[in-house]
């Protein structure tokens, strides 16, 4: 199977750690079903209706998830969904965040030319009397400008060629999006709303999702060889979240025991979860003198390799309230955390996502709009390509790089080189994902959305081995899509066996 990474390349035990989760994936890891290379652009049915419970006992027949679903058949069409979220802002929890809980579009897949299609705005919880962010009912849809997404031809063939899919996240319109291959050769994109999406982790069967204030926990409901929709291999539904509090939780990372490590921005620190806290802290930079709610060096990113965290982005090593805000053009440095006193270079501008892969670090250089290769013994820096837009997020399929484009903000990152290169190159500012090419830096692939709400971007990861994924329920959770085990569980549980103390002066008996 050709190699690729879920959000930091690591495996993970199914089974999590104290300060991770509870509960295993049910699901076994063999091979998915084979999905041909190239395939007929043929529109698929519409039809998306029906209830969200199905009865486990029957792995064949599809289950029907609520969610408005269209098709474009030669590469322009209009989706008719709904995703949840708001602008700038998390929502609070409501029955009507999501309902439908997210909109899927097809896009054609056609080898040349670009497929288009449009998805309508998330509109804001309501309550009584129409006022956003209060449950109850009386919801009212807000119109607002639709966002287009664009994607380049053959799209579709070469997801399938590499057997993923790809789930990428909207920070500024808090939308979860899943990318998908379907069979029929056309590229499937599923919306889903969270408030403040942020830095993904995924694997065949599970998705993390940080906010900023919670990690979320996806898990894949479908058994091998089921579907839902008659098309959709994979059926994330929230069964999880963690409040940390609003610490402004950046990427996410996660080790084979099952802990989950996030960059803590707001405290200048990496942590882990606890069951009583919000956080646990287990790392800070050597230049940050206390623990304080100041974000101080604005740290973003985290690289893990081997299973452990081992490098990390920051801004600046600024240790005063903010003091990133005045460095982001040149103070921007990475930490190898195999030796933490070091760093291991700076002079990079609001540097992003450092990614361990094939035995190379590659980091974002997003204030410059540079995919970058580090010397992971000098530090030296190797721009790969310049991509047109504020990059954050980074993921990796054989010999290629996935990385989120995002408009740049008018005061947050005036001033930036970015500015200037874009205007050397007389080019627009993108919000979308694009495919690198490392051995040669060319563009080969890419996504891009257009007007609506949806302008910043923040992760991307890959999901492995599968073909067309989606997502159902809402983070209320009273339209989640209920299953359960096929075995019943013990009534009681045994005590564990205590440990039987050491013979002393031991020898065979």
């Amino acid at each position: 199977m050709p190699r690729s990474r879920g959000r930091d390349g690591e495996s993970m035990s199914p089974s999590a750690s104290d300060d991770a989760h509870p509960g295993q994936k049910p699901q076994d890891d063999t091979a998915p079903n084979e999905v041909p290379a190239e395939a007929p652009n043929v529109a698929p049915s519409t039809a998306l209706t029906g209830d969200t419970t199905r009865s486990p006992s029957t792995a064949d027949d599809p289950a029907d998830v609520g969610g408005h679903d269209a098709a474009m058949g030669e590469g322009t069409g209009e989706g008719t969904g709904t995703g949840g979220g708001t602008d700038a802002v998390e929502p609070a929890p409501s029955d009507d965040v999501t309902a439908p809980d997210g909109a899927t579009v097809t896009a054609g897949g056609q080898d040349t030319g670009a497929a288009t299609a449009e998805l309508p705005a998330a509109r804001a919880p309501s309550g009584p009397g129409g006022q956003p962010g209060h449950p109850g009912q009386g919801a009212q849809a807000q119109a607002k400008p639709k966002t287009e997404i664009s994607c380049s031809g053959g799209f579709a063939q070469w997801m399938q060629r590499n057997a993923i899919s790809i789930a990428f996240s909207s920070y500024q319109s808090g939308q979860l999006f899943l990318v998908g291959a379907a069979p029929n050769g056309q590229v499937t994109f599923h919306q889903h709303g969270f408030g403040r999406a942020m830095g993904l982790w995924a694997d065949r069967h599970r998705i993390y999702m940080a906010t900023s204030s919670q990690i979320w926990r996806l898990e894949n409901v479908l058994r091998e060889g089921e579907t839902a929709n008659k098309r959709f291999d994979r059926l994330f539904v929230p069964r999880n979240a963690q409040t940390v509090g609003p610490v402004d939780i950046h990427e996410v990372g996660v080790e084979p025991s099952g802990r989950i490590i996030f960059v803590n921005t707001k405290h200048s620190c990496l942590g882990t979860l606890s069951l009583t806290h919000g956080f646990r802290p287990i790392w800070k930079p050597f230049f940050i003198s206390k623990l304080a709610p100041e974000d101080r060096c604005h740290l973003n990113g985290l690289g893990m390799e081997q299973g452990r965290a081992r490098y990390v982005t920051a801004v600046c090593r600024s240790d005063v309230i903010a003091g990133w805000r005045e460095r982001r053009s040149e103070g921007g440095l990475i930490i190898d955390l195999n030796d933490d006193q070091k760093l291991l270079t700076e002079g990079l501008s609001m540097p992003h996502s450092p990614r361990v892969w094939q035995g190379q670090l590659y980091v974002l250089n997003s204030g410059r709009g540079q995919l970058c290769r580090v010397d992971r013994q000098t530090g030296a820096i190797e721009e790969v390509a310049f991509m047109p837009g504020f990059l954050r997020g980074l993921s990796f399929v054989n010999n290629f790089a996935i990385a989120t484009l995002s408009l740049p903000r008018d005061k947050s990152f005036a001033g930036l080189q970015l500015d200037d290169e874009l205007a050397k190159r007389d080019a627009d500012a993108w919000c979308g994902i694009q495919v690198i090419d490392l051995n040669t830096g060319d563009v080969v692939h890419w996504v891009r959305l257009k007007g609506g709400p949806i302008r910043e971007l923040f992760d991307v990861t890959v999901l492995p081995g599968v073909r067309t994924p989606m997502a159902s329920g809402s983070i209320a959770g009273g339209d989640a899509h209920i299953t359960w085990e096929r075995e019943f569980g013990l009534l009681h549980r045994e005590a564990a066996p205590q440990a039987q103390p050491a013979a002393v002066g031991g020898g065979a008996a």
